[in-house]
């Protein structure tokens, strides 16, 4: 399946053929399965202290009127949601190791650098979703800039549709770190 998943990367179709048929796989890397991993302690950790806060708001009475009840129960709520969808994300993980890549395309895990259209060079990792923060130059492989960038090879150029409007680069290195 992991070499469908990368194979479909290289294409450029953002997925593997495997992929297309079973959807539900979410490729990240280690360290993004890590972050989810712990932020899913930590809001299992969280439970027992909304538990109790449930509790000592139930003692003070009238259930109708007790903002701290309803605060206790919205904030169970949150908590809740949230944990059933970092365990559903991390039950679809496809871990993508970078360093066991390698090719002359763009695929999932590739660090990229790209020259602007002033010649100014900028640096992406291609990531999962859940990972991806630009502000340390990490961008979804499901973004606009990402998928522009999927399958393209060493001096290509590409043309990327954002909010801002069109942008133009050219691929000047691709690494597997």
């Amino acid at each position: 399946m992991w070499a469908g998943l990368v194979q479909g990367l290289a294409r450029g179709n953002g997925f593997g053929d495997e992929m297309m048929a079973t959807v539900e796989k979410m490729p990240m890397l280690q360290e993004g399965y890590e972050t989810l991993s712990a932020d899913l302690k930590r809001l299992k950790a969280e439970r027992p202290t909304i538990v109790d806060a449930i509790e000592e708001a139930r003692a003070h009475g009238d259930l109708s009127e007790n903002a701290e009840y309803h605060a206790a129960k919205e904030r169970q709520g949150q908590v809740e949601a949230s944990i059933s969808d970092i365990e559903d994300k991390l039950s679809r993980a496809q871990i993508i190791d970078p360093k066991d890549l390698s090719g002359d395309k763009v695929v999932f895990g590739a660090t990229v650098t790209l020259l602007d259209e002033n010649d100014k060079p900028v640096k992406y990792q291609i990531v999962g979703q859940t990972e991806a923060n630009a502000k340390t130059g990490r961008i979804s492989y499901n973004s606009p800039l990402g998928r522009g960038l999927i399958g393209r090879k060493l001096d290509e150029e590409v043309e990327v549709t954002v909010p801002a409007g069109e942008r133009y680069y050219v691929v000047s290195k691709i690494e597997f770190i």
